[in-house]
């Protein structure tokens, strides 16, 4: 007992004192890290199917919006912040806006990606059925373009979840505050506590999604099951065939030699 109350003054990495201790305010960074996570890939989605529909057009169009996207992605984390604060102060709206601009690059790839992989012949079918281009889109484009959207939200997520710990730069780090306070005094057991926490939450969040995508997607797990009738009527009808092609070969050669005769 004496043992695990000390592991704080030993500065151990593994420390359960440290975890009951401090666990307000491990739960209170966690809190806020998965919010900011949230709030920036909801509206990164949000900016990127529009700007993803534009890129669609045509070369014209993709090329600005992917090469501007790529660019802003290229910009360090500091430098991001820093060409913000005019705009937002010292706020948590800062590291939202810069989160959001780092999650277009992933977003607005997979979402063009997704529609542009929809047949051509599928399409042409929806619009001889009569549909527009917004139910076209909504019911038809956007469903089978499922799968690769939810795949950049799921890279968008576990990446964001690991770029928002540099908002401790402005106190707004989530989990990386925790880091970004332990690392002066090289406090092991909460530099290593909430990286953990920061792994945990971009394997749950990937799992979650990866649930959410099966749920949205029923249709790509289903399997193609033989039809163990169709195929016996197959065989039955080939044995048929091959036992009636003896009886129908010495029939001719009856009727060859009655004509010879």
């Amino acid at each position: 007992m004496a043992a695990a109350q000390n592991c704080m003054v030993t500065n151990d990495w593994i420390c359960g004192e440290y975890l009951r201790s401090r666990s307000q305010e491990l739960v209170d960074a966690t809190v806020q890290h998965i919010w900011i996570t949230v709030a920036s890939v909801l509206i990164g989605l949000l900016v990127a199917f529009p700007l993803a529909l534009l890129a669609r057009r045509g070369p014209r169009f993709a090329g600005p919006v992917l090469g501007l996207t790529t660019v802003l992605y290229t910009v360090p984390s500091l430098a991001m912040f820093s060409l913000l604060l005019p705009f937002f102060g010292l706020s948590t709206a800062l590291v939202v806006t810069g989160l959001v601009l780092y999650s277009l690059t992933i977003l607005v790839r997979n979402v063009l990606a997704g529609l542009e992989a929809v047949p051509q012949e599928v399409k042409e079918a929806a619009k001889g059925m009569g549909y527009g281009p917004v139910r076209l889109l909504r019911e038809v484009e956007l469903p089978l373009a499922m799968p690769a959207l939810m795949a950049g939200v799921r890279i968008a997520t576990v990446s964001t979840i690991a770029l928002t710990t540099v908002g401790s730069v402005v106190g707004r780090g989530g989990l990386g505050n925790l880091i970004a306070e332990a690392l002066p005094s090289f406090f092991k057991a909460q530099v290593l506590t909430a990286s953990v926490l920061c792994v945990l939450l971009a394997v749950a969040a990937d799992l979650l999604l990866l649930g959410l995508q099966r749920l949205l997607t029923p249709w790509t797990r289903i399997r193609a099951v033989p039809v163990h009738g169709i195929s016996a009527q197959g065989a039955s009808a080939q044995n048929t065939s091959a036992s009636a092609a003896p009886g129908a070969a010495a029939s001719g050669r009856d009727t060859e030699t009655e004509e010879a005769v």
